[in-house]
């Protein structure tokens, strides 16, 4: 355990240092908590980055397996790295590929899906792998509020700011609006959503 929380510092230096956004600690203490509660026990994560949410996520319980997909070759190769200096290189499994272009075996289910990829692209996420969901699933997506801009676009000058800010907001209509999924807002860490099958 102590190892474990030393690599876990150590990342979050690695990603101060490196500009890598991680996911907030209030976010991924919520996560761990819901794994816990609700037995969870296959995660597919959409966007690893360094690995950190995906160790953290592991760790929750000894029965938990991941898959991470990441398609920067530096992140990627850093997450590998990470994995295996945590000693779960059997528990999580990382794929190298532009998430979109992925094609997973229509056999997978997962109990949790985890979107904390490109901002830009969450719908598309969504739609792509709703389908992996097992009964009683949910997919969370981080960055809801992103820094609190969310809700704030038309303040925003155009740009590259505000026509991301302006997805996610379409984002979070899309998910209100949905008529397949009941979704749940967390105003934790970045602002989390919680969807699952609607019965």
């Amino acid at each position: 355990m102590k190892e474990l929380k030393e690599n876990i510092l150590a990342m979050e230096a690695y990603a101060a240092e490196n500009n890598v956004p991680i996911i907030e600690k209030k976010s991924i203490v919520f996560i761990m908590k819901y794994i816990k509660e609700h037995n969870v026990e296959s995660i597919l994560e959409i966007g690893s980055a360094i690995g950190y949410s995906a160790i953290l996520m592991a760790s929750s319980s000894v029965k938990v397996q991941v898959t991470t997909i990441e398609r920067d070759e530096t992140r990627y190769m850093e997450c590998l790295k990470n994995v295996k200096k945590c000693g779960m290189e059997k528990r999580i499994n990382v794929v190298y590929q532009d998430a979109l272009e992925l094609n997973l075996s229509e056999e997978l289910k997962y109990d949790l899906i985890f979107i904390d990829a490109a901002k830009g692209q969450y719908i598309k996420f969504f739609e792509k792998y709703k389908n992996f969901l097992k009964p009683g699933g949910v997919i969370i997506t981080d960055n809801l509020k992103f820094h609190g801009y969310v809700g704030e676009s038309s303040k925003l000058d155009k740009g590259n700011l505000k026509s991301l800010v302006e997805k996610i907001e379409g984002y979070v209509e899309f998910l209100k609006n949905n008529k397949e999924f009941d979704t749940t807002f967390k105003d934790i860490g970045d602002g989390l959503s919680i969807s699952r099958w609607k019965e």
